[in-house]
């Protein structure tokens, strides 16, 4: 009987194995899915919808083949149809059935001059691009409401060899187990196997005696066996064939095991509990609010190049390449400075856009143009930099149009990056103070101090670019009148400056307002025989052209200035987060 079951095991462990091998070899089913994309039309861009990259789940494996440069790059979808508007493009969507179908959708915006869609790589729009020649393939993983750009160069027709794959998930999560049971199958099979043997050995007893036989002479062996050629090493060859049967069994289990070790994970069962979500703070989107302008790895790369592009422009002291990437107060400061550094070699140059660690990130939730994003940047020394950085139209660059330096001890409320958050209207009524009565009201601060009406909205503790204003007049002040106190006088002003303020909200329902302040330090002579002599200001001669004047020097400095703005009704007061102050012009003043 012992057998009998042993049969059994071993017919068991052949099925279970072969099961097994089964599962892993003719039985699998495929491993992805892929669709074709067709394109039959010559338009320069096709943009493949979020929908169809979508369309089934797991990471989208987009492969691009074409005869000369291939490029691809997604964003979200209604920023690409919004791009694309000046020109013809095919647009692949889901049709019946999911299958995926194109159109041809014609070109909806007027174009003036070149058409702002003939170059598309390297636009801020996109959340990433790549550029290859001949084919091209990259894995995306996209939610629904982003697409896909794909393009040759802008001009020729794009690529139409295109295909999207996706993983099945299929796997064989009994292949492991039936391959561990067949092979502990057969090592039962060969213990009942072993055993069946012994038993069998056992069951035979003892042998009987033979009949006496007479007493005759002794034989000699050698010469019967001789005689009958017989072999004595018969007896030790059935020993030894007797040994065999367990070391190929021991072979057979080897491979086995060799062929099991080679199953991947999901050739076995998924055991393991799904983990339980831990719960986490809901962010309230309010009902109609637009979507952030960018991502956070999208605005580093815009800072990293706009960094990139500003420090060639002060290398090269040229304000046609910085205004590619600056504008308002930004580059009206680097303007000045270029002139200056022209005029004086030693001059310093101004402190490069940073594009080190990111440590805030406040996008504006809007759809359309114009939109922004405030974003603070730390640099090697620590040193934290707040910026504002504006896009006119979805064919513009980000262009930096304020940046200060960010009060070492400031907090700011902001709402999360991948919520974003609206702008202010200049005239709001829902802070304690509108966007655009802010620089003229801190510049009455400035010039009157506590005789101000606008003091008590200020947080003068922590103020600490009022006193350095206020140190910096007395110090002029003071020279001044070493000299020309009897013969001239010095006055100060300070006004709100041209730029338009630029304001986000923030999560307790205040702003971040971005304002310019002007300040004005005006001398002149009060004697008819007086001139006002520069003496040691280079900077005023190198900007005025003269040394001296009989009508006096008027120079003008340009504050960028960041405040938090509370709501109405609140009980805190208007602070004072980020500054940067450098000189505007200097020029002489006009007689009357």
């Amino acid at each position: 009987m012992r057998f009998v079951w042993a049969i059994i095991a071993f017919v068991l462990a052949t099925l279970m194995i072969g099961a097994g091998v089964a599962q892993r070899t003719i039985l699998e089913a495929p491993a992805t899915e892929t669709a074709t994309l067709t394109t039959d039309a010559d338009a320069p861009y096709v943009l493949i919808d979020g929908a169809v990259l979508a369309s089934h789940p797991g990471a989208q494996t987009l492969r691009i083949a074409g005869d000369g440069p291939v490029f691809a790059a997604y964003g979200r979808t209604q920023d690409i149809a919004a791009w694309l508007a000046p020109t013809e493009y095919v647009h692949v969507t889901l049709g019946a059935e999911d299958l995926p179908v194109s159109e041809t959708v014609a070109a909806s915006a007027p174009v003036e001059g070149d058409a702002p869609t003939a170059a598309p790589a390297g636009s801020d729009l996109w959340l990433d691009e790549f550029e290859q020649d001949g084919s091209l393939a990259t894995t995306l993983r996209l939610p629904a409401d982003m697409s896909v750009l794909v393009a040759s160069d802008g001009t020729a027709a794009a690529p139409s060899d295109l295909s999207v794959t996706w993983p099945t998930g299929a796997t064989t999560p009994w292949a492991g187990p039936l391959l561990a049971g067949g092979i502990l199958m057969a090592v039962v099979g060969l213990v009942l196997y072993i055993l069946a043997l012994r038993h069998v050995r056992r069951s035979r007893g003892p042998r009987r005696k033979g009949l006496p036989t007479t007493a005759t002479q002794p034989i000699d062996l050698s010469v019967e066996q001789a005689e009958k050629g017989v072999i004595t090493a018969a007896p030790a060859r059935k020993r030894l064939g007797r040994g065999r049967r367990p070391f190929v069994a021991l072979s057979a289990l080897l491979v086995g095991g060799i062929a099991l070790t080679g199953c991947s994970p999901d050739a076995w069962p998924d055991l393991q509990p799904e983990a339980t979500p831990s719960p986490s703070a809901s962010v309230i989107v309010p009902e109609g609010q637009g979507a952030p302008a960018v991502t956070k790895t999208q605005a580093e790369r815009i800072l990293g190049r706009i960094s990139e592009q500003v420090t060639a422009a002060d290398e090269a002291k040229d304000p046609k390449a910085a205004a590619l990437r600056l504008t308002g107060p930004a580059l009206t400061e680097r303007e000045t400075n270029y002139r200056l550094r022209t005029e004086l070699p030693d001059a310093d140059p101004l402190p490069a856009i940073p594009a080190g660690t990111m440590t805030a990130l406040l996008p504006q939730a809007k759809n359309d143009w114009p939109r922004m994003f405030m974003a603070v940047v730390e640099d090697a020394d620590g040193v934290a930099t707040v910026m504002t950085a504006t896009q006119s139209d979805p064919w513009a660059d980000y262009k930096v149009a304020y940046i200060s330096s960010l009060r070492a001890d400031a907090t700011m409320n902001l709402a999360a990056e991948y919520v974003g958050a609206v702008a202010v209207e200049p005239n709001s009524p829902f802070l304690l103070m509108p966007p655009e009565n802010l620089a003229a009201a801190y510049a009455d601060v400035l010039d009157k101090g506590d005789k101000s009406e606008f003091t008590a909205l200020f947080d003068e503790k922590t103020d600490t670019f009022r006193s350095l204003v206020a140190e910096n007049r007395a110090a002029v002040l003071k020279k001044f009148n070493e000299t020309g106190e009897e013969t001239g006088r010095v006055s100060f002003l300070a006004e709100p400056g041209d730029s338009e303020p630029l304001s986000l909200v923030t999560l307790d329902s205040g702003a971040i307002v971005a304002v310019t302040v002007t300040e004005n330090e005006t001398a002149v002579p009060t004697d008819d025989d007086a001139v006002i002599k520069l003496g040691e200001n280079v900077v005023v001669k190198a900007l005025s052209g003269v040394s001296q004047s009989s009508t006096g020097f008027q120079t003008r400095y340009t504050d960028q200035l960041y405040f938090f703005v509370p709501a109405q009704g609140s009980n805190d007061k208007i602070q004072l987060l980020a500054s940067r102050s450098n000189v505007l012009d200097a020029k002489v003043v006009e007689k009357e």
